[in-house]
């Protein structure tokens, strides 16, 4: 059974990092960085590829299809969280964090061949789908899988730390979306951009996704799973054995994950849209401050992620979950056509939802047993990705088109209102012994 060791953190603070730890962090790293790049590369241009597969009279129209098929790949992450997670919890977290990189590098290649609809009609939108689809589904097993990584890969005084690095690198992969946005948008102009240069994005970003296999492939396994292989402690059936003997650990997965989803997809991913289609804001200034937040967020994340290790996580989630009920409706209300103005938005919600990026790997990978820690992370926390993070693009569109924008607000501060409520009532797992 799992223990609290409550000085165990405090004690052994200034444990280093062993040299198989640092390049176990690099490599994982590096490959989420690449992986979500592959992933957000698709929100961050379907303002300019929206016509090519969804033509309509109206562009508004064409873009709600567009961010519809970004929902729908959110329906494949809680099966890729349950299947790929599964198959890393059985025969290893190197093997699923491979084979989801490959799947959503070459899903991202698909796209960036993909005729447009008036070449191949409707089978250029069912292409989009399914493409998306297994981008969804890899996206849904590389969070739990990389998670689980990161964690067993650490020292046990160390795994706020090392856990922070997942989101650093998610954090990172939407940066090297938006400068891939930035730097094309400023050497092409808005024609050729929609009528070629966004394929030049989807074929950068997939083949960066086959150089982050080649490291993976390099890693070795983590010695938790292999303690596990060894004792035959492994189970055949992770998601039954979630279901039945972890439920609790499961649902509170979802809302630890459920604010910090939203306000991430906020913030991070939609920004630059949501900034372009309100207030004009041009797409480049967008894009800019975009890249200014990011790389605040990439300075603070590991800090705080220190942080976690030594003053615990429920502190630094309830700061981001009140701080962000607290900043919906300013940061909402005052977002204008002025760089400066849309830049000190984006990094203070930035700098907020960095408390939930520093932990919610290493708090998520605390709940559970070796043998399907994966799993449990994965599942859930892709249940979670879909409900709050998938469907907000179509649902700020929606309530744009309504005539609803101004009161996006208070869905915004109603999630994380719930969210600081999960936090207050959870346990504290600093100092949690795993096996």
């Amino acid at each position: 059974m799992d223990t609290i060791l409550p000085g165990v953190a405090h004690e052994e603070a200034a444990t280093p990092l062993t040299r198989a730890q640092r390049k176990a962090i690099v490599a994982a790293t590096l490959g989420t960085v690449v992986e979500f790049t592959d992933w957000i590369i698709y929100a961050t241009f379907a303002a300019l590829f929206s016509r090519h597969f969804f033509p309509a009279n109206n562009d508004r129209v064409s873009l709600l299809s567009a961010f519809a098929v970004f929902a729908v790949g959110f329906v494949m992450r809680p099966i890729g969280g349950a299947l790929l997670g599964a198959y890393a919890d059985r025969h290893g977290r190197k093997n699923g964090l491979a084979l989801s990189v490959a799947l959503m590098a070459g899903s991202s290649l698909v796209i960036a061949v993909c005729p447009g609809y008036e070449s191949i009609g409707i089978a250029a939108p069912l292409i989009l789908v399914l493409a998306r689809l297994i981008q969804g589904f890899a996206a849904g097993g590389e969070f739990g899988s990389a998670s689980t990584f990161l964690i067993e890969s650490s020292a046990p005084s160390r795994r706020g730390f090392a856990g922070s690095w997942q989101h650093f690198a998610v954090n990172a992969g939407v940066l090297v979306a938006a400068l891939i946005g930035a730097i094309l948008t400023s050497m092409i102009d808005h024609a050729g951009m929609a009528k070629w240069g966004w394929r030049v994005a989807f074929t950068i970003a997939g083949l960066l996704g086959f150089v982050a296999l080649w490291v993976r492939l390099a890693v070795a396994e983590t010695d938790a799973f292999r303690k596990s292989a060894a004792t035959h402690q492994r189970t055949r059936h992770p998601f039954l054995e979630i279901v039945r003997e972890h439920p609790r650990a499961a649902l509170r997965v979802i809302g630890i994950a459920m604010a910090g989803n939203l306000c991430i997809y906020l913030w991070l991913v939609l920004f630059p849209t949501l900034a372009h289609l309100r207030t004009g804001l041009p797409l480049h200034d967008a894009f800019n401050a975009s890249v200014i937040s990011i790389v605040v967020s990439l300075i603070a994340i590991p800090f705080i992620g220190r942080l976690s290790d030594r003053i615990g996580r429920k502190p630094v989630l309830l700061v981001f979950a009140g701080g962000s009920a607290l900043f919906a409706w300013p940061a909402l209300h005052f977002l204008s056509n002025d760089f400066w103005s849309a830049t000190a938005i984006v990094t203070i919600g930035m700098l907020l939802s960095s408390g939930f990026a520093a932990t919610c790997a290493t708090v998520m990978a605390e709940q559970f047993p070796a043998r399907v820690r994966a799993t449990g992370v994965a599942l859930p926390y892709a249940i979670s990705a879909a409900l709050f993070g998938g469907t907000l693009p179509y649902i700020v569109t929606a309530m744009s088109s309504s005539g609803l924008s101004q009161y996006l607000w208070v869905y915004v501060a109603t999630v994380c209102a719930v969210g600081f409520v999960v936090y207050a009532r959870m346990p504290e797992t600093r100092g949690k012994v795993l096996d």
